[in-house]
């Protein structure tokens, strides 16, 4: 039986290796010594709350070990853990909290403003202080686990299908959604990354993306573990210090988001950090513009795009560090076991080199959305496919590369155009370091692109420049009509562009 609690299968294989370095403490722990830890939070839940399996626990805290504990704690338990996301507001919580009918709520002395208010709005049993209790009623997380969670060891085995985690959505579009992540979905997608990514045990991750994200939780972390590697844990994100501990810990893969990557290309310390034992990073999140896998690869460097969401887990594609170069752009091909495909609007495959929306089926697919059945029949159809929303497309080698969201997509002149390319084409200008675009509704052409760019430090932005630099390299239609400077976009924790909010600028500017 498929089973989640990877920690506790390479504990008994690798007891005295390192499993976690933690930055901000400098502790290092042993695979047994971080399994202990999980197997107190889980009989503290079981024994010590009186918690039942399927029960909903939130966590709210930074990265730390004590998050590390709920992660896997979860797996040997059948608690149910929530990470919240510790950039919302208390309002925004609420609805999160009350959806998913949280029994616990560990938190950080970080989020303590933020859980003072929470609780005036929400009813949970149990508040759990990792630091300073912020009420006195509130327990506190390092006596209960010495009091209430001693032992050697978690009666209990979880089912394939039992939910693992809720992983809400960012909410970008709406309301956020919890998407139901089985235990067979984060065993499958540690077993698949360990084996087409080739990790083992030595290899050693920089892990500096926050752990309430699946990114934080699966792109490395689980693998990783798994394979018998080993975590170096940043409580957040400092690209003096990642650099550091790269060569420090001498780090082989780490995973991180375009706007990272952007930043410690950046930083002063990487044209003199060592990255002699660095195999190849990887950007995920967000599309990755092409001027940055040319940057490091100058430093001898194998920068890799990959992809994945929530829904599907997020590793889901492949590819060797010559194929990175050859086909600089792509994600690659699907994992071993990973069915994917391109769809028209009517379902049917698309040619090779044609774009439509991307679509998944496999062990790796979530169970669907909490408590919404509707949103779950409408992104996995009768034959167990997933809609992912994303478009596009698939060469002859079978190599995949993303054109950008469904919803993102306008209509110019009666022609497609996927922002993700105009973009991509931006970022390629020197004076530019982000760029997003959108489509406006034009009175001939029924929509047209409007950029959004953030010029580089030091230099100025001629729009004129920028059309012509794009017409050399674009179509006519696809090229924006409005270019609009600003000092930065708005993003998400990982990476995305929230453009809902640049589409609602553009209509007060014009008064719409």
């Amino acid at each position: 039986m498929i089973c989640a609690d990877v920690l506790g299968a390479r504990a008994r294989l690798s007891p005295g290796n390192t499993a976690l370095v933690e930055v901000a403490t400098g502790r290092r722990f042993t695979y047994l010594e971080l399994d202990l830890r999980a197997v107190r939070c889980a009989r503290m839940w079981l024994y010590g709350l009186g918690l039942r399996p399927g029960t909903r626990v939130g966590i709210l805290a930074g990265n730390r070990v004590e998050f590390l504990d709920a992660v896997f704690a979860a797996a040997k338990s059948g608690v149910v853990l929530v990470p919240l996301n510790t950039r919302l507001t208390a309002h925004e919580l609420g609805f999160i909290v009350r959806d998913a009918g949280l029994s616990a709520l560990m938190y950080d002395d970080d989020n303590r403003p933020t859980v003072r208010r929470l609780r005036t709005g929400v009813e949970i049993d149990h508040w759990i202080a990792f630091d300073e209790p912020d009420d006195p009623l509130d327990r506190d997380y390092a006596d209960l686990v010495l009091t209430r969670g001693s032992g050697s060891s978690v009666r209990r085995r979880c089912r394939p299908e039992d939910p693992y985690c809720l992983l809400y959505t960012s909410g970008t579009t709406g309301r956020p959604k919890g998407v139901v992540t089985p235990h067979r979905q984060v065993a499958w997608n540690a077993y698949n990354t360990v084996v087409c990514w080739q990790l083992g045990e030595t290899d050693v991750t920089s892990i500096f993306t926050p752990l309430y994200h699946a990114g934080g939780l699966g792109a490395f972390l689980s693998p990783i573990i798994l394979a018998g590697g080993t975590v170096v844990l940043h409580a957040g994100f400092n690209a003096a210090e990642v650099w550091r501990r790269i060569e420090e810990e001498r780090c082989t893969v780490v995973l991180g988001v375009p706007t990272i990557w952007t930043m410690l290309a950046n930083a002063p310390e990487f044209k003199e950090v060592d990255l002699g034992r660095v195999r190849w990073f990887i950007s995920g999140g967000a599309p990755l513009p092409r001027h940055l896998i040319d940057i490091f690869r100058e430093r001898g460097v194998v920068l890799r795009q990959g992809y994945g969401l929530t829904e599907v887990g997020v590793n889901c594609f492949a590819m060797s560090d010559e194929e990175a170069w050859a086909k600089a752009g792509s994600i690659g091909r699907p994992l071993m076991f990973t069915e994917a495909k391109v769809v028209d609007e009517a379902g049917q495959d698309v040619r090779p080199g044609e774009v439509g929306e991307l679509c998944f089926r496999g062990p790796h697919v979530s169970s669907g959305y909490w408590k919404n059945p509707e949103a779950t029949a409408a992104a996995i159809d009768r034959r167990g496919w997933f809609h992912t929303g994303d478009m596009a497309r698939c060469d002859e080698d079978g190599f995949y590369f993303i054109a950008g969201r469904a919803k993102d997509m306008f209509i110019s002149g009666g022609v497609n155009v996927y922002p993700a390319e105009v973009e991509n084409q931006l970022l390629q200008h020197p004076s530019l370091c982000d760029a997003a675009v959108i489509g406006a509704p034009h009175e001939t052409w029924g929509e047209v692109g409007i950029a959004f760019v953030v010029p580089v430090e030091g230099k100025t932005v001629d729009a004129g420049a920028l059309e012509s630099f794009l017409q050399a390299r674009l179509a006519r239609y696809k090229v924006p009509k409005e270019f609009i400077v600003k000092s930065e976009l708005p993003r998400t924790a990982y990476g995305k562009v929230v453009k809902g909010e640049l589409v609602e600028e553009w209509k007060k500017r014009n008064n719409e």
